[in-house]
């Protein structure tokens, strides 16, 4: 999944990236013969874009970029994608791909292979988990870009009348017995969708389990983890957060924006989410839609663990850039990725559009500082993320889980074991998601 951010649209970027798209669909090369470049990027705020063009005067015309705007949601994305390269479209040079895409695009022969000095040169000095994801067949296939992680954010005042230690790890079932005695809400995302796949394997993982314990396998082989202890303890917190009253209003239909917002409307005082919520808290403030001091009660620290004295692996998202196995001009594309990784690059993408950075040295930046001064919280939850399931069967796993696992308040001690067998009949053939 496309970690999940607020997309603001400013006139002067939409107006940009509108421009390069339809300048895409004109050729393939400038008039001077060096290559025309298209890349296609997750919709942002206008960052993607301004790289391009530094990416591209920088080249010293040996290319220029153009970028083309994929869907907001993360499935679409992955459809447009999937069908325009079955199709062996040579207009696509580059493409930013969420993680767990990563293995199906490379499985089916989409992705050029990485050449071997830049398998190192986009290695080095990224967090694992972001590696991990840009994996597939221990061979490296696309470059980290960004390497998003949720984080627990809460209303200082709030959870110290409850009696919480945020200076601690705390647990899930800490934060459903203060939300409870406090009579607010943990903003959590319960939509029928790609959110609910996050939170469910970051429950399971946090428990010490996979939702798949063989994801190079075919289909028919893969062998999952739901119905496990691991499985049981993940259905358990959302039958807690069920029974305490505390999951807050629409809880079944909210995703990450949905849930920033309610936390900061006061719908819910604590709150797993994407560092995004920030930067938009942020600007509501300065912007007079919300009250500074509401603002200034921010407060955040690493995702909830699932038992007292064990560490939480949060969620891993993000974006890698691969270089078309179409492209009709590879070791230029590759020559322009990696530019857009560059650790600059990182820097100011991360403060221009809030989307935390691969490199770990970006975080020592003093801009980055500035702009997210929860960066070592953030850096911190990287170095202990895990990515969802990497296998190129994704999409069928996590439509299940969806599909499953949803509404909140339907889960149940037989939930593991139910979405175990329905998952593994959708992988077999059996049954129709």
């Amino acid at each position: 999944m496309t970690s999940r951010r607020r997309i603001r649209w400013t006139a002067l970027g939409a107006g940009a990236l509108l421009a390069g798209s339809l300048a895409a669909c004109g050729g393939s090369s400038t008039a001077s013969g060096a290559p025309t470049l298209n890349w296609y990027i997750n919709p942002d705020n206008g960052g993607q874009q301004k790289i391009a063009q530094d990416c591209s005067a920088q080249s010293n015309g040996q290319y220029s970029i153009e970028v083309s705007i994929l869907p907001s949601d993360a499935a679409q994305q992955r459809e447009q994608l999937m069908r325009r390269l079955a199709g062996n479209d040579t207009s696509i040079d580059m493409m930013s791909l969420d993680p767990v895409f990563v293995p199906e695009t490379s499985e089916a022969g989409f992705l050029a292979p990485v050449p071997e000095d830049l398998q190192q040169k986009w290695s080095d000095g990224v967090v694992e988990g972001a590696v991990t994801g840009a994996t597939w067949k221990d061979q490296l296939v696309a470059a980290p870009f960004w390497a998003n992680t949720q984080l627990l954010w809460y209303r200082k005042s709030v959870a110290q009348a409850a009696g919480l230690d945020m200076t601690k790890p705390v647990t899930w079932d800490q934060l459903i017995q203060a939300a409870k005695a406090q009579k607010t809400a943990i903003g959590v995302q319960g939509q029928r969708a790609e959110s609910m796949t996050v939170w469910v394997n970051a429950m399971i993982a946090s428990a010490g389990g996979k939702v798949i314990e063989n994801p190079d396998a075919k289909g028919p082989d893969i062998e999952l983890g739901l119905e496990s202890d691991a499985g049981e303890a993940a259905a358990k917190v959302m039958q807690d957060i069920t029974a305490a009253g505390v999951g807050g209003p629409g809880i079944d239909n909210r995703d990450e924006a949905a849930t920033a917002n309610l936390f900061q409307q006061g719908g819910a005082d604590f709150m797993v989410n994407w560092p995004f919520v920030y930067a938009q808290g942020k600007s509501a403030a300065d912007e007079g839609t919300m009250d500074q001091a509401i603002f200034d009660d921010y407060g955040w620290t690493t995702y909830p663990a699932m038992a007292e004295g064990k560490a939480a692996a949060p969620p891993l998202g993000g974006i890698d850039v691969g270089v078309s196995a179409f492209s009709e001009h590879k070791d230029a594309a590759f020559a322009a990725v990696s530019c857009i990784v560059s650790e600059q690059n990182q820097a100011a993408y991360m403060v221009s559009d809030g989307n935390p950075a691969a490199l770990e040295s970006v975080y020592d930046d003093p801009t980055v500082q500035e702009a997210y001064p929860m960066y070592d919280t953030i850096r911190t939850s990287l170095q202990a993320a895990q990515p969802r399931p990497q296998t190129a069967y994704y999409n069928e796993v996590s439509q299940g889980i969806a599909d499953q696992w949803q509404p909140v308040s339907g889960v149940s001690d037989s939930t593991p074991t139910s979405s175990q067998k329905y998952i593994g009949e959708v992988l077999k053939g059996e049954k129709l998601l």
